[in-house]
């Protein structure tokens, strides 16, 4: 299927409900209150009346029911407090996958050399960053890039899920064109589309407006994009190396509110999918608790004789740390009892603590995570079994992740082979490998001995395993190796001289 032709509609009309949707959670995933007061209309100064307007239908009904959607009133700052708790909840997400390196295990000897120089710390940040932005948008794509000019090995490379329009087949990712918006220029968009099928790449370069995508312009004609003139056929494209679909699709979790979409219900639902309303409730009830302390700051309500006077249209002021004041001829009620009032509101600490840690704990669980997962609970000295216990909840949402990441990594791992191989040649075998998981919770190393020694003693478990049970990090020549060494050490590697043939 060839690039679009004509001035069509960009993005496509029918992804319209999956972008508003990524553009509110990648809002929240933002953490700046300007963008969050711009998306429900809660910025302008004098704007709508919110009462009047909450009882609206619509989108204008809608947006002012939310706290955020509350206008500033006139002539008074900003005093809404946000709560970055969208941001804490995918990048817990990403540190659950991968706060260690995959590892990738292939057949050939020459291919697992090659994919441990490919599978660098470079790789592990591109995948938490992939994890962090779909635990945020509802999932990515990985896809194979080289540049001659700055690696001598290809890598993968991250594309946002608001930035591709997918084409799937029973859920299976069949092609994607990805886009970006190379240049703007008195009401011009510039884009460039890459769209990825099996075996190719095909680019193509748009001259249009915001919501149209123009004409098809040579590839040349902008600096972003001419270096690929250089490399495309007479046909747009390029061939890949690699006879399936160089992208992976990385869904974070089951869709909900596209499941009846055949168009929508593959791309993925996002950790903050739900839990926008109380997110808006945490950030209305924390906002509240600083309008208490603002609030209760002590004040001095004091006479106006005691200001001085600042001149004519200057108003009057007073010295709260004057010492000594000069005879005042005023008339006081028998009643009026000191001139000087102390104002001293009080602060509803526990009240409004208990309302956002019980929030806190509401969006925790609705995103599918364990309060202790961020250290709500005290960082408290226990063992991996008690920590695998607390954090259940965020161990089953790290497994149902697994399950989607685990086949699109070792696609993406295969792609990157097949591409390494094509462009850079060497005796690589392009295969798919095995990715294995590291456990995020790590085995406190006394109560590992314990176990280890008390399996020794029991004589439940050979030396083997023992070693690999106290070092699961090391490979089968190092577990080898340490157990020959053990053997040695207790005098178990001396022949049985039963067994020789020496004896009479």
């Amino acid at each position: 299927m060839p690039l679009p032709t004509g001035n069509v509609p960009w993005p496509p009309p029918y992804l319209k409900p999956a972008l508003d949707a990524m553009h509110t959670w990648d809002t929240w995933w933002s953490g700046d209150p300007d963008r969050l007061e711009s998306l429900y209309g809660g910025g302008t100064v004098g704007g709508l009346d919110p009462k009047p307007a909450q009882y609206a239908g619509g989108v204008v009904g809608r947006i002012a029911r939310w706290w955020w959607g509350t206008p500033t009133g006139e002539g008074e700052r900003r005093t809404k407090v946000h709560v970055p708790i969208a941001g804490d909840l995918c990048a817990g997400s990403a540190d659950l996958l991968f706060s260690e390196p995959p590892k990738f295990t292939v057949d050939d000897a020459t291919t697992t050399k090659r994919l441990d120089l490919l599978a660098d710390d470079g790789m592990l940040a591109t995948l938490q960053t992939a994890a962090e932005v779909g635990a945020a948008l509802g999932g990515g794509y990985l896809r194979p890039v080289y540049d001659k000019t700055l690696s001598d090995r290809p890598w993968l490379d991250a594309v946002h899920a608001d930035r591709a329009v997918p084409e799937f087949v029973w859920s299976r990712l069949r092609a994607v064109t990805f886009w970006r918006i190379v240049h703007e220029e008195d009401g011009q968009v510039w884009r460039h589309l890459e769209r990825h099928e099996p075996g190719r790449i095909l680019h193509g370069l748009y001259q249009g407006t915001s919501g149209k995508l123009g004409r098809a312009v040579p590839l040349q004609d902008h600096p972003s994009t001419e270096g690929y003139a250089t490399i495309v056929n007479d046909e747009s494209f390029v061939e890949t190396g690699y006879d399936n679909l160089d992208v992976a699709h990385v869904p974070n979790q089951l869709s909900r509110r596209w499941r009846g979409n055949q168009a929508l219900k593959d791309l993925g639902r996002s950790d903050l999918d739900g839990v926008e309303t109380l997110m808006d409730q945490l950030d209305e009830a924390y906002s509240s608790w600083m309008r208490d302390i603002r609030l209760g700051k002590g004040r001095i309500i004091v006479p106006r004789a005691y200001l001085h006077g600042n001149g004519p249209g200057r108003g009057a002021s007073w010295n709260p740390d004057q010492e000594a004041f000069a005879g005042i001829d005023m008339l006081t009620g028998v009643d009026s009892g000191s001139q000087l009032t102390v104002a001293q509101f009080a602060i509803r600490v526990q009240e409004h603590k208990d309302t956002v840690e019980d929030l806190i704990n509401q969006i925790l669980r609705s995103a599918g995570y364990s309060n202790q997962t961020f250290g709500l609970n005290g960082d408290v000295a226990v063992t991996a079994t008690e920590v695998v216990s607390k954090e259940r909840r965020s161990m089953t949402t790290r497994g149902r992740k697994i399950l989607r990441w685990r086949p699109a990594l070792a696609h993406a791992i295969e792609a990157l082979l097949a591409v390494d191989k094509a462009v850079f040649g060497g005796g690589v075998q392009p295969q798919r490998p095995n990715v294995e998981f590291e456990d995020s919770v790590q085995e406190d190393p006394l109560q590992l001995a314990n176990t280890v020694d008390v399996l020794r003693r029991a004589q439940a478990a050979s030396t083997d395993t023992l070693v690999r049970m106290a070092h699961p990090e090391w490979d089968d020549p190092m577990v080898k190796a340490e157990v020959e060494r053990i053997h040695q050490e207790q005098g178990m590697a001396v022949p049985d001289p039963m067994q020789t043939g020496e004896l009479p």
